[in-house]
């Protein structure tokens, strides 16, 4: 997939071309499926939503958006990360609130985002932790919505955020450490 393909269908769409979309959709598609089965992978095996509905979902969402100046390809998956998590997040509680309670929304917090070992955290509680540490610090927040929703190395992060490998690692222990403590209440 050409970025610089990319980036321009996203420009033409923000000036209102709708044709542009048309065009788009074929080319992220395969790249938002990986990323949706990416995030799927850490739902219960039983979870209702496919990757292909979370691609739509998450696709008619970022097009719709009305105050995103779109810049590049980078963006664009970081905010489709960002959507996932957020189509995620919605479909957990609302399972959650189904009659008797619903069944309680686990992932795995595998290689992406592993606190001690391998473990299972509310998926609910994570966004929680998540949402504060935006008001806390916003650019560990981006990272681990790119590492753990994004499913996206390091290199990858610090090429989407401007910043260097070096920091990205540096924040992404300190924002493991800080959520960790957030969702179990202790200090690894």
């Amino acid at each position: 997939m050409s970025s610089s393909a990319v980036t321009e269908l996203l420009k033409q769409a923000q000036t209102g071309n709708k044709g542009a979309l048309d065009q788009l959709l074929p080319l992220v598609y395969d790249e938002l499926r990986k990323l949706a089965s990416y995030q799927l992978r850490r739902e219960r095996v039983n979870h209702t939503l496919q990757p292909t509905a979370l691609v739509h979902e998450a696709y008619l969402r970022l097009v719709n958006q009305r105050e995103v100046d779109w810049r590049d390809r980078a963006q664009f998956f970081g905010l489709a990360a960002q959507m996932m998590r957020r189509i995620l997040v919605n479909h957990a509680l609302a399972h959650k609130t189904e009659k008797r309670g619903g069944l309680e929304q686990l992932i795995s917090l595998d290689e992406a985002i592993s606190f001690a070992s391998q473990r299972e955290v509310d998926l609910v509680l994570l966004d929680e932790a998540l949402t504060r540490l935006a008001v806390l610090d916003p650019a560990q927040c981006r990272i681990v919505e790119l590492r753990f929703f994004g499913g996206l190395t390091v290199e990858e992060v610090a090429e989407i955020s401007g910043i260097s490998t070096a920091t990205v690692k540096r924040e992404w222990r300190a924002a493991k450490a800080w959520l960790y403590e957030q969702i179990h209440g202790v200090s690894e």
